[in-house]
């Protein structure tokens, strides 16, 4: 009888101490799964995160024209266009053109020495091209921005994602072609 009862227990203990290969691969499907939602929602995430970075640049660049013209007579800056490149180093169409000494005195930041210290770059490390321009000189540029170029407009107001003319030389857009769908512009609202 003690023979009989020690069989039961083993054969109760190996029943116990296994998963069968259904439920195996149910439990790999269901990680499977979320693994493929993550995967699929991680990009669309971060490419969100690094627009709304690029919306607060932008709207940083708006406040510094605004201060900018406070500075100076409530004038814009002239025509120009500035690059920051991989060194950091402010480049331009003319050494010191008007981007290039907007960037270095209104954007970067009170603390930086030089323009190897700059921190008006884009969330993917790019540098952020940046190009002043009037309005009435854009001639068939027109609203076909390029990438990668923070376009600041002086004489225009945007009409949601375009740039049109405005009557006021103190109006100004600043215009920015996202990664994601879409553009932002950004009005002085005066």
């Amino acid at each position: 009888m003690a023979n009989t009862r020690k069989k039961t227990m083993k054969k109760d203990e190996g029943a116990l101490g296994g998963f069968t290969i259904i439920e195996v691969v149910l439990v790999l499907a269901i990680a499977g799964l979320i693994f493929l939602m993550v995967f699929i929602a991680l990009p669309t995430l971060q490419r969100s995160q690094r627009d709304t970075q690029r919306r607060n640049d932008l709207a940083r660049v708006s406040t510094q024209l605004t201060q900018y013209q406070t500075n100076n007579s409530g004038r814009l800056p002239g025509n120009g266009v500035c690059t920051i490149v991989a060194g950091k180093t402010l480049i331009g169409d003319i050494p010191d053109n008007a981007g290039c000494k907007f960037i270095r005195n209104y954007m970067n930041s009170s603390t930086a020495s030089d323009d190897s210290e700059s921190e008006f770059v884009d969330p993917t490390g790019d540098p952020y091209n940046l190009k002043i321009v009037e309005y009435k000189n854009m001639g068939t540029l027109s609203n076909n921005f390029n990438d990668k170029i923070v376009y600041i407009v002086t004489g225009a107001r945007c009409n949601d994602e375009e740039v049109v003319s405005s009557n006021g030389s103190r109006d100004y857009a600043v215009r920015y072609k996202l990664e994601g769908n879409g553009v932002y512009c950004q009005d002085n609202g005066s």
